[in-house]
């Protein structure tokens, strides 16, 4: 029996070593193509990479901002520097609760933050989140946060590139990489806003559609407000502009509100402020610069005047 149990041991040992090389040589030679569940996106879309690593820089902020792409391209860190506020945007393509957490266990502390202000779009709890955390596993150093995060997922994709990932880590071959400020139509702004080139969206009717909750990923979302709360932060629950003719296609919107409401303040800037579809946004989720200056001045004065923010 002993000698079973250490053969197995050497063999899992063995098998495991084998796995872990052929994977890194084979997501550092094969084409995209030939390696569908290894998905490693260094500097992708969105800027991930410049802003985790001025993140690492940054401490003692007065806003911090969680969320998806309607956090890092809603909220515009110089209109806030206006206010003599110094903002983070930790928001990402996709960001659902699970990398939320994640992001929150690597930073918060650094940050500081004298307050989180937290974006919630729906949809963001429909999604599993694997393709938000592939984003953070190709833009950061990994660790045991997003191990715990592909055990979460419990998925081939994440499990190849979290591994692929950690020997990249591990063999530094990350250190030289620079992400360019500027990508096709967007730039990163420090403090880790995107800004769109300005352009502008067309109209359409939308079919009808129901917010639904993913319980794993309103689980996450629970752990972290009572995280936060628990922590002494304060916490502050938005729904960022869409383009009204989305908005308006969505059936239970008032649920949705209700639910946010039960776990923190929560403003519903879709019903605070009136943006134009063809205006203000650049496509049917996200404000183009015009609508982002009328929003981000509309939340400051909102939460001036409800005393959740003191600015000059």
């Amino acid at each position: 029996m002993r000698k079973f149990i250490i053969n197995s041991v050497v063999f899992l040992f063995f098998s495991v070593s084998f796995y872990c090389i052929a994977l890194f040589l084979w997501g550092s030679i094969a084409p995209a193509s030939l390696k569908p569940n290894l998905n490693y996106r260094m500097g992708s879309y969105g800027h991930m990479f410049s802003r985790l690593s001025e993140a690492k820089n940054t401490s003692d902020v007065d806003v911090l901002f969680l969320g998806s792409s309607h956090a890092y391209r809603g909220f515009d860190t110089r209109q806030f520097s206006k206010h003599n506020l110094k903002t983070f945007n930790l928001g990402s393509s996709a960001q659902t609760p699970k990398q939320t957490n994640v992001l929150i266990n690597r930073y918060l502390e650094k940050l500081n933050p004298k307050l989180v202000i937290y974006e919630v779009y729906p949809e963001t709890f429909m999604l599993d989140g694997i393709e938000s955390s592939l984003d953070i596993i190709a833009n950061d150093e990994n660790d045991i946060h997003s191990f715990k995060m592909a055990l979460n997922h419990n998925h081939i994709k994440v499990y190849n590139t979290f591994f692929y990932g950690t020997m990249r880590n591990l063999f530094n071959l990350n250190q030289s990489f620079i992400e360019p400020a500027n990508k096709e139509d967007d730039t990163y702004i420090s403090g880790g806003f995107v800004e769109k080139k300005i352009n502008y969206f067309k109209p359409i009717a939308f079919k009808n559609k129901k917010i639904t909750f993913n319980e794993d990923q309103l689980e996450e979302f629970s752990k972290i407000v009572l995280k936060l709360k628990n922590e002494n932060y304060k916490v502050v629950l938005v729904y960022a502009p869409i383009t009204p003719s989305n908005y308006s296609s969505y059936t239970n919107t008032s649920y949705f509100d209700s639910i946010m409401r039960t776990y923190s303040e929560y403003y519903n800037f879709n019903k605070l402020i009136r943006l134009e579809d063809s205006l203000h946004f650049y496509d049917k989720d996200h404000m183009n610069k015009n609508g982002v200056n009328l929003f981000n001045e509309k939340l400051i004065e909102v939460l001036a005047k409800d005393n959740v923010i003191h600015h000059k």
